[in-house]
């Protein structure tokens, strides 16, 4: 027409063409209306070749072929997968030794085999699963009808592959800063470590700070500096700022903060315990009325064997709210008086009773002889005066053999003089009784 140049399909407009879209691509209406006929006849043409029962034919040809071909990937990968059992199962006589943590075998030969088959399996299945993630659009898009739904299948599995590769590169920076971090703290540890085990051994020596408060000092330094550290990386941790990743947090401090109050008072106390020092690992100590060597100081209770060789587990906190005794550091720094009470009769001399005891002490094992022993009259009862014999020990821990050797001395030395012991009551006035001197002394005679 005068305004507009129509290119047809027998009665059907497909475009139509006006003088000013020529202009816009540099010529008329008329030779743009035949440049466009030339680009849809060529389509066309192409478009009923790809449709031909020939293109047809050949696109159901690579279709059978995929399918064959991931048939015998699929058989190849399970005799290839096959073929890796028999070799781990060799492994079971050859390369293979059980795995032990000190005394516990943790994995024998055959859990070995069994984790290397289950994982293999593992394995087998991912490889197979990439083999069909890669087959099924590569199906899809053989034929045209189908072509778009191929890159829908594809974009869902790249998509993630590539948002995870775009991720990881995108993390590098923080994940070198936490890598800086670590570092830094690491070799910070490291110091305090070294500091702490000179001052241990005693070739730093520092004012006021001593030996054995090193090692729980660099524990609390330690567990300073990662907090520290987890507080400094935190921000930098994937998905650190979302919700759930902070409400997670909120919940475990809260579900942490309401069940460990018990818990945080027995540390807190193992530490005021620690740099109090009432006591140290192997010494002799009275708690209420336990009596034993410390063998154990947690952050949360101390152990004590006793005598008997029982162990009694005690929290810190019930330390902190009683008294306890130490008899091994007044045995180290002074000597521990030891004591018993001996009541004798009235008509024995009291220089007499004093030398005796003090030989029955002095011959006693463990017992020193400086300072010397000495003797104190605690009372003056009806028929018996009561005498007290204190003697000095280094060793607390045969507190329980000194005090038995003791009472065997002291018998066997008045036995020997002649002197009944007034324990239980005797009545000094005599009838003609027999005396409860034994009549058969049985130590061998030297």
């Amino acid at each position: 027409s005068d305004i507009v140049t129509d290119l047809m399909y027998g009665n059907k407009v497909l475009s139509s063409f006006t003088d000013q879209d020529g202009l816009w691509e540099g010529c008329s209406r008329d030779q743009l209306a035949a440049a466009k006929r030339k680009v849809i006849v060529d389509k066309l043409k192409v478009m009923k070749d790809e449709h031909s029962l020939w293109q047809l034919g050949k696109r159901i040809l690579y279709f059978i072929l995929v399918i064959i071909g991931q048939y015998l990937l699929f058989k190849l990968t399970t005799w290839l997968f096959n073929k890796l059992k028999v070799r781990i199962q060799r492994l079971k006589d050859t390369k293979l030794k059980p795995i032990s943590i000190q005394e516990y075998e943790l994995l024998d030969t055959q859990k070995q085999v069994n984790l290397l088959v289950f994982l293999a399996n593992l394995l087998r299945y991912a490889v197979m699963l990439l083999q069909l993630i890669l087959t099924v659009p590569l199906l899809f898009s053989i034929f045209p009808q189908t072509k778009d739904l191929a890159y829908k299948l594809f974009s869902y599995i790249w998509d993630p592959i590539k948002s995870i590769f775009l991720g990881i590169v995108e993390y590098v920076p923080n994940l070198f800063t936490i890598f800086v971090i670590w570092l830094a703290v690491k070799y910070l540890v490291r110091l305090v470590h070294y500091l702490a085990s000179e001052i241990q051994s005693e070739r730093l020596k520092i004012s006021g700070f001593y030996a054995d408060w090193a090692m729980p000092t660099f524990h609390i330094v330690r567990f300073l500096l990662y907090a520290f550290m987890i507080a400094m990386i935190y921000p930098y941790l994937p998905g650190s700022k979302s919700g759930v990743f902070q409400g997670i947090s909120v919940f475990v401090g809260l579900i942490v903060s309401l069940g460990s109050s018990t818990v945080i008072g027995n540390i807190i106390a193992g530490l005021v315990i620690t740099y109090m020092r009432p006591f140290k690992l192997g010494d002799r100590i009275k708690l209420n009325d336990t009596t034993g060597n410390v063998i154990e100081k947690t952050p949360l209770v101390t152990r004590i064997r006793t005598p008997k060789n029982e162990v009694v587990t005690i929290p810190n906190s019930f330390i902190m709210s009683s008294h306890t005794v130490n008899f091994s550091q007044s045995a180290r720094d002074y000597g521990l008086i030891i004591h018993s009470e001996v009541s004798v009769g009235y008509d024995i001399p009291w220089r007499k009773t004093h030398q005796l005891l003090v030989e029955a002490a002095l011959n006693t094992p463990g017992v020193v002889d400086d300072p010397r022993p000495f003797i104190l009259e605690t009372s003056l009862q009806d028929y018996y005066p009561v005498y007290q014999v204190n003697a000095y020990i280094k060793d607390a821990n045969q507190l329980a053999q000194v005090y038995s050797d003791l009472h065997q001395n002291i018998q066997d030395r008045f036995n020997e003089e002649g002197i009944e012991i007034m324990s239980p009551h005797y009545i000094a006035t005599r009838d003609g009784s027999a005396t409860t001197i034994p009549k058969d002394d049985l130590r061998p005679k030297k």
